[in-house]
């Protein structure tokens, strides 16, 4: 048995509990001590939901007294602050937001309700969700569970680091134009993308909504399937990965990556060629994402929240940036890029027509300290917006299921290598996955240690 339960794979905890070796009544209250004690430092929690989860977790130990069993039965799960959890405010990373109490679950969390998941809390978010780092106007930016100096990533920061820092077992995320897999990547951590529509949030906040889909962030593919099977509501056959064909892109669209990452994932490659798939290093036509993406984006801000630049100090100056453009797009401009989106999907469909996988970086840096996004990589220029991060939203515009997997470490901080499959072949990556995980044998020692270790000290949060 792990010292800490909550790093227990989620079918080996269920399992613990229905033997009588562990009792989520205890497990919750150790996430609920951890997160007093550990939160201040890793602060990847906005709201706790103490008596919510006490309710859950005796529920679910009357259940297994019972002989029932679901599949989060007793595990404790985040919640992103962009989804809605009964009677608990949805923060969405703004000021604007305060006060604004939910009535009832969106359809993820009803979906993680029903499967018998204890939510102890909701985490961090950047405002809107409009951001790959987790800065808002609240407070202090989440801490990166590695180095909490350094960005864990967005908007799935704060889940990221719930799970980094061993404050819940697995975390429920979002994932718009890379959100689940960047702070996967910069974590650490299994981040995974399901089929775009696949994993429905009905009632939900809306934003990124041509592109958006709920998913895991977790410690393994197998944890990634089983909350992937419940937000679904179906099942993905597990089977040996038959040899694939995989094209094998270290810098997509030409841009550029640190020379530590292109290595991780030129090994990355050799591990998939000695597993026995076909890797072909090879372009990957995903030219004019970006002005897909951000036309649609903004019309969904612009419909959603140009209402709150009457009072631009209550938002974010990415925020009223992002509200600002919006208002200078014109109906033409949402057409033309809505007529592209077909294009480039079907393109992408007829490239995977050709390859059954895609092995790309997740992202093209390690995580940066706060607020010091990179000007330069590997020694050429980089724009603010998507120098670090120009390699997920691709996916999102081609609705393709896409993961994150812990690849390597380079000065001390993980390194993700991103697989992408073609649309619905969402049973077929995560066995892909999986194999690659089993073969990379991630050691996730260094990060659980350095939890670990501040257990004997109260840490001091950050001002």
């Amino acid at each position: 048995m792990a010292d800490n339960p909550l790093h227990l794979p989620v079918r080996e905890l269920t399992d613990a509990y229905a033997r009588g070796d562990l009792n989520p009544i205890d497990v919750t209250e150790q996430v609920l001590d951890r997160i007093d004690r550990f939160d201040p430092e890793a602060r990847a929690y906005v709201t706790v939901t103490s008596d919510l989860a006490r309710l859950q977790a005796a529920e679910a130990a009357e259940r297994y007294r019972r002989g029932e069993r679901a599949p989060l039965l007793g595990v404790p799960v985040s919640i992103k602050d962009a989804f809605h959890l009964a009677d608990t405010e949805t923060g969405l990373g703004s000021l604007t937001q305060r006060g604004r109490v939910a009535r009832s679950d969106s359809g993820a969390v009803a979906r993680l309700r029903a499967a018998g998941s204890v939510m102890p809390g909701k985490t961090s978010v950047p405002e809107f969700c409009q951001s790959a780092t987790s800065d808002n106007l609240l407070g202090p930016e989440t801490g990166n569970p590695w180095d909490p100096t350094r960005t864990p990533g967005g908007s799935s920061g704060g889940a990221a680091a719930s799970v980094g820092a061993g404050l819940a077992t697995i975390a429920l995320g979002s994932d718009g134009g890379g959100s689940i897999r960047i702070p996967a990547a910069f974590s650490g951590l299994v981040g995974y993308k399901p089929t775009t529509g696949l994993c429905a949030d009905e009632r939900g906040f809306r934003a990124m909504t041509d592109f958006v889909t709920a998913g895991p962030l977790a410690w393994s593919v197998d944890d990634a399937r089983i909350m992937t099977e419940v937000l679904a509501e179906t099942s993905f056959a597990r089977a040996s990965a038959p040899n694939r064909r995989i094209a094998f892109c270290p810098r997509p669209d030409g841009r550029p990556v640190d020379p530590a990452i292109v290595r991780t994932l030129e090994s990355i490659a050799a591990t998939l060629s000695d597993l026995g798939h076909e890797v072909v290093e090879t372009d990957i036509p995903i030219q004019g994402w970006n002005e897909i993406f951000g036309p649609l984006v903004l019309d969904d801000e612009l419909r959603e929240r140009a209402h709150l630049l009457d009072r631009p100090e209550l938002l974010t100056p990415y925020e009223q940036a992002s509200l600002r453009a919006a208002m200078r797009l014109s109906s033409a401009d949402v057409a033309v890029a809505r007529q592209a989106l077909l294009d480039f999907r079907r393109r992408i469909d007829t490239f995977l027509h050709r390859f059954d996988a895609i092995l790309t970086p997740t992202v093209a840096t390690v995580a940066f300290p706060h607020d010091q996004r990179p000007k330069t990589i590997d020694g050429e220029k980089v724009d603010w917006l998507w120098g670090a991060f120009p390699f997920t939203s691709p996916f999102n515009v081609a609705a393709t299921p896409a993961i994150s997997l812990p690849a390597g470490v380079h000065d001390g901080l993980p390194i993700g290598a991103q697989l992408v499959a073609a649309q619905g072949r969402d049973a077929d990556l995560l066995n892909l996955a999986e194999s690659l995980e089993a073969a990379l044998a991630f050691d996730y020692a260094p990060v659980r240690e350095r939890w670990a270790d501040v257990e004997s000290r109260e840490p001091e949060p950050v001002p």
